[in-house]
């Protein structure tokens, strides 16, 4: 790449949230960018980490339960069902002169921080300010509009549930020049929206032997969010078939991320999730490992994507489509060679990061 088309790009997100934000910076370098991530705190399932400001009053048990007293009970809900919300995008505002006093006290607390962090790292001297999450540094705005003033690309790349549950932050969604999202149900959320696949690297990830066989096959689960998930609908039914004799149970719950791969490795067999939302990252490092992956999908997803390989489910038919893979061994094995294909054709982080900078124009 010529330096006429380097850029500098820097990734700001409160955490590097499911390995995504990370995964998007190790892309742009390996395509020759100089990319940085800025994150606020550290993740505690240790993922990847580049210049962790450690910022006070965010992920501790006070904070949350702060937030349980100010601000707007709908914003907490987090669970595995869509909600087209009334207004489109929602918009973020304080729920109350409280929860707009406590933001204001925690933005000043913060700002010195900051700014040494700007200054120490030369943070205004970069060409493309991609926000994972669409978050400033500050719940007031003051970084980022500036650099848009300044003539600065600003991406926004929404994931989880932050458009689902708290919106735009409205002075961001105003000076954004591209808004992206690797969750395909977003786009119902936002009428200036693209989306784009999970960043993956399929390279990090060895497919599993697909002659192994044994009596009793392992099944995974790995429920970040119990109801995000709809694992309380999921683990009767393992529990269920464990009863039977037919599985052992892998829960892959509050474990590192190096651990939490390793026990996920063992299984033959993977559950994401149920619900509305469609599969996540969980659910790709499966495939890529060439495990079948069981999950419900975004509604039009299929018809999109009709070469997937995932095991559509929901709760009235997880029962039936587990006892049909753990009677059918051909049926596995053609999914377990299916996986890590697909994934890499589509979920391939080099080719994310093209398509997103061709959307923004770069």
């Amino acid at each position: 790449m010529s330096d006429l088309h380097k850029l500098k790009i820097v990734h700001i997100a409160p955490t590097n949230l499911s390995g995504v934000p990370g995964e998007l910076v190790r892309a742009e370098r390996e395509l020759g960018h100089e990319s940085r991530l800025v994150t606020l705190f550290r993740d505690r399932r240790r993922y990847y980490e580049d210049i962790c400001l450690e910022l006070p009053f965010i992920d501790f048990s006070g904070t949350r339960w702060i937030k349980r007293l100010v601000s707007a009970p709908e914003r907490q809900r987090v669970d595995n069902r869509l909600r087209i919300p009334q207004q489109i995008p929602l918009r973020w505002q304080p729920h109350g002169v409280l929860e707009r006093l406590l933001v204001r006290m925690r933005d000043r607390l913060w700002r010195p921080k900051i700014q040494a962090a700007i200054r120490a790292h030369e943070l205004e001297g970069f060409d493309v300010y991609q926000l994972d999450g669409g978050l400033d540094f500050t719940r007031q705005p003051h970084f980022i509009p500036a650099m848009r003033t300044a003539g600065r690309c600003i991406i926004c790349c929404y994931t989880g549930s932050d458009l689902r549950t708290r919106g735009v932050i409205p002075e961001i969604d105003d000076v954004s020049c591209l808004n992206v999202s690797v969750e395909f149900d977003h786009r119902l959320l936002h009428p200036r929206l693209h989306h784009v696949f999970f960043p993956f690297d399929v390279r990090r990830f060895r497919p599993r032997d697909t002659t192994r066989s044994r009596r009793v096959l392992r099944i995974g689960h790995a429920p970040t969010s119990r109801a995000a998930k709809g694992s309380d609908e999921i683990i009767p039914v393992l529990q269920e078939l464990s009863r039977k004799g037919r599985v052992e149970i892998a829960l892959i719950e509050r474990l590192p991320y190096d651990a939490a791969i390793a026990l996920k490795g063992s299984c033959d067999l993977f559950v994401d999730q149920i619900g509305d939302l469609g599969y996540g990252i969980n659910a790709l490092e499966a495939l890529a490992m060439g495990i079948p992956a069981l999950s419900c999908l975004a509604p039009g997803f299929a018809e999109a994507y009709p070469d997937h390989p995932f095991v559509e489910v929901n709760a009235g038919n997880l029962m039936q489509e587990l006892e049909r893979l753990l009677d059918d061994g051909d049926y596995r094995r053609h999914l377990s060679l299916a996986g890590p294909q697909w994934v890499a054709r589509h979920h391939d982080a080099r080719a994310v990061v093209q398509q997103i900078h061709r959307l923004a124009g770069l």
